[in-house]
């Protein structure tokens, strides 16, 4: 794995608090209606897309997760302009403006959704790893969930078929704590919820999520382990959100006691006290950091604002019919 050093460290500084900066500008965005519909912010789970694309060979590894999706396409590579302006549903989005928060997708930098069904995303995770198996491309999938998505019956279909086949694919449960509103500890008789590979004898683990570095190493041993045709591997990513679940959320569930108690692991301060610590950069070089992280927020914002909205008759060109599609004669003569 390529070392971490201060190269990677400043780089991951930089990008990380762009990623702030931006959920927060969208959260802005949400109050002014400019975004409309769900939004679900990732603020204090940065680590998570900074650690992993350390690990991957992004020339030929994919990634697939659900609605929170913002922030891992950026990490992949996806222009953060068009992320934007997906999100206020502009013609220069990610699908045209015809997806919006939840379906942020790009073919381009192998980053396969944003998906709205809670725990649809994990048998297509592993759907995009038997592809790969099959044609030998020697890349692995990151299949990224939430902590309420480990109680569909999905996850243990696709975990069975995915060690009997030894898929090239790593599962990733971001835990932050809550599915929605409901705490990890009420929804089943166990908390580690990295233990549910076990029965299925697939290596699992848990890791401290605020850190990317320990992210980065996790996730390494786990990408080779499927590279090199040995199966997949699932991580509980252990993490925490500092906004609600959505924007909707009042947050009843919790207090502001715990959330300030979890800020004080924020990841970027992580990464800026390792800076500090090996005297890589000063804080004068990180302010300017920010302030580049800053512009480039608003040079997003400016380049949606600037776009068009599709034009309405684009909506037919997505809706398509086959009228001799194989099994209409079947249903119409039983």
């Amino acid at each position: 794995m390529k070392e971490f050093s201060k190269e990677v460290y400043l780089k991951w500084y930089e990008e990380m608090t762009m990623w702030r900066r931006f959920e927060d500008k969208c959260r802005s965005l949400y109050l002014k209606q400019k975004i409309r519909g769900f939004l679900h912010l990732y603020n204090g789970q940065e680590a998570i897309p900074a650690g992993f694309t350390h690990a991957m060979d992004l020339s030929k590894d994919s990634m697939i997760t659900a609605y929170r999706c913002h922030i891992h396409p950026m990490a992949m590579g996806v222009d953060p302009k068009r992320i934007m302006a997906e999100l206020c549903g502009k013609a220069t989005g990610t699908s045209q403006g015809m997806g919006g928060s939840m379906h942020i997708f790009s073919k381009e930098h192998r980053f396969y959704g944003g998906h709205g069904i809670v725990g649809g995303q994990i048998p297509l995770g592993a759907g995009i790893a038997f592809g790969d198996k099959y044609f030998d491309r020697k890349a692995v999938n990151i299949c990224f969930m939430g902590d309420g998505a480990v109680r569909q019956g999905a996850l243990h279909e696709t975990f069975n078929m995915a060690m009997n086949w030894k898929l090239p694919v790593v599962f990733v449960c971001e835990n932050n704590g809550y599915a929605m509103g409901t705490s990890v500890k009420r929804t089943a008789n166990h908390e580690d919820i990295y233990k549910l590979g076990l029965g299925y004898e697939m290596p699992c683990l848990p890791v401290d999520a605020m850190d990317p570095e320990k992210v980065a190493e996790a996730a390494y041993e786990a990408i080779e382990r499927a590279r090199r045709g040995d199966g997949p591997t699932f991580i509980e990513a252990r993490t925490y959100r500092y906004r609600g679940h959505s924007m909707s959320d009042a947050e009843p569930y919790r207090s502001k006691d715990e959330v300030a108690q979890y800020k004080l692991e924020d990841p970027i301060e992580i990464v800026k006290h390792r800076i500090f610590e090996n005297k890589w950069a000063t804080q004068e070089e990180l302010d300017a950091l920010e302030e580049k992280s800053r512009a480039f927020v608003e040079e997003c914002v400016e380049f949606m604002e600037e776009s068009p909205y599709p034009d309405a008759s684009k909506l037919y060109d997505y809706v398509y019919s086959t009228p001799d599609y194989p099994f209409i004669n079947k249903l119409e003569n039983n």
